[in-house]
């Protein structure tokens, strides 16, 4: 958990495509091959718009996780053209760049109210303190949520996200089911008070959208709040402590300013906050001579694409001034993630304000990793910090 990498490695070298029985996937390693069948319609992200659990030799899910896959099958994610063709429209037509753009004087005042705070009572845990509460603020005063009921919202998303790891415990899944069912309660009543009466707000802009039912507009409302801050989190803790880790980039980053945006970028790819996508086959593929049949699922290894020596130039490197980077942190093809344009303002906004604000940032204890493998994140990160 704490270095895959290493791991990675040796697939790229000896076994691009290997079959993982403990999972039933096949491991797809190499950066050309990921960034090939992310934009290959024979696979998709679900299977249940061309056949039935049944044809696919898969289990149907068991009774009590309906009220989860209905909520998240009610969003772009999981859902395949025509559906996903149609959802992605709709809701591009209030996330516009413009309104994207429009958020970077609020989110800057945000970051640096956010560090400022940390910085006077010299220090604490950078996740919980600042990762966590500026891209979940955001994200809620998009959508939003009333300031008095925010506190909810991370833990709903940490608790649905808790079923995309792989083999989740039984209570991890009934943990889920009951968030999604909360969060979904949630959002009907509040969509329903904002037809009646809309704000500047995107569940307003959503409610107004006619071709939207009611399970379709709250599962877009769990992707955005769980896609708009889950990664930005762990990019946030992971980017620091690869710094931390890389002093020298770090004081090559604190000299020139100008490199935050390839600092960001490079960041994301180095150690990767989705380490891992999955596609289920829905024809015949072959890779590198392997056939891989209709009805499997494939593991898309994204940290291992980012790290591939084929793609990068010395990837085991960090270089924050890395100019060719063609990480797929944000995935590719029609999945390809719609809210990049924010987590990038969000990113940009959050380490330049601690870049600017903190004279003297360093470590209390080395940090650990969650126990989450899909998910890659650190449980707290203790700097003490000085203006």
């Amino acid at each position: 958990m704490a270095n895959p990498y290493r791991v990675y490695d040796e697939l790229r070298r000896e076994a691009p495509v290997s079959y993982f029985e403990p999972t039933n996937q096949w491991l797809i390693s190499r950066h050309a091959d990921v960034n090939a069948l992310l934009r290959d319609r024979r696979l998709g992200r679900s299977y249940l718009h061309v056949a039935t659990h049944e044809e696919f030799g898969k289990q149907p899910e068991p009774d009590f996780q309906e009220p989860f896959w209905r909520v998240i099958r009610a969003g772009m994610l999981d859902v395949e053209p025509p559906v996903h063709t149609r959802l992605r429209r709709l809701v591009s037509k209030a996330f516009t760049p413009r309104m994207v753009e429009s958020l970077r004087p609020r989110v800057r005042a945000m970051a640096e109210g956010l560090v400022d705070t940390f910085v006077e009572k010299g220090g604490g845990d950078l996740i919980a303190e600042v990762a966590e509460p500026l891209p979940v603020t955001v994200i809620a005063e998009m959508l939003g949520i009333p300031e008095r009921d925010r506190h909810l919202l991370r833990p709903w998303s940490a608790d649905i996200c808790g079923m995309y790891e792989l083999n989740p415990a039984p209570e991890a899944q009934h943990t889920a089911v009951r968030a999604a069912s909360e969060f979904a309660d949630y959002l009907k009543s509040l969509a329903r008070e904002r037809r009646q009466a809309p704000g500047e707000d995107l569940i307003s802009a959503l409610t107004q959208i006619t071709e939207l039912t009611e399970d379709e507009l709250v599962g877009t409302c769990v992707l955005l709040l769980n896609a708009g801050h889950e990664a930005t989190v762990n990019v946030t803790g992971n980017g620091w402590w690869s710094l931390f880790r890389n002093p020298a980039e770090l004081a090559r980053l604190r000299a020139d300013r100008s490199l935050l945006p390839t600092a960001v970028e490079e960041l994301m790819r180095w150690d990767t906050p989705l380490q891992m996508f999955e596609r289920w086959v829905l024809e015949d593929i072959e890779v590198h001579g392997v056939t891989i049949p209709r009805g499997s699922e494939v593991a898309l290894l994204f940290g291992s694409a980012n790290r591939d020596p084929q793609a990068f130039e010395d990837p085991d490197r960090l270089d924050v001034g890395r100019a060719d980077n063609p990480h797929i942190s944000f995935g590719a093809g029609i999945h390809f993630c719609l809210g990049a344009p924010l987590a990038r303002i969000e990113l940009m906004e959050s380490f330049g304000a601690l870049l600017d604000r903190a004279a003297r940032l360093e470590l209390r204890r080395e940090p650990t990793w969650k126990p989450g493998y899909i998910i890659r994140g650190l449980h707290a990160l203790e700097l003490a910090a000085e203006a």
